[in-house]
């Protein structure tokens, strides 16, 4: 029998998703990957702050990884990332 992940490492997965905002980044992630905080949040009419604490949730939980650019750091989606999106859509 496979063993299943650690029971902590899935909660910090499951709590790094467990926001509407967050899902919402994630979603605009998958569609326009490579967007920096600044179009995040600007795209979500959102504080730069708190997209910039929903990112960094989303890092911690491996949902979204950060790659620098010449003049911004730019975000993408995981695998992970979008392995909680296909099941997110199975959820509606």
């Amino acid at each position: 029998m496979k063993k299943r992940k650690n029971y902590k490492e899935l909660e910090k997965i499951v709590k790094g998703f467990s926001n509407h905002r967050r899902i919402e980044i994630m979603e605009i992630l998958h569609k326009k990957p490579g967007l920096s905080l600044f179009e995040i949040a600007e795209y979500l009419d959102v504080n730069f702050r708190t997209i910039s604490e929903h990112t960094r949730r989303l890092v911690v939980a491996g949902l979204i990884f950060k790659r620098a650019d010449i003049n911004f750091v730019r975000h993408e989606l995981t695998r992970r990332g979008k392995a909680v999106l296909v099941f997110l859509g199975t959820l509606e």
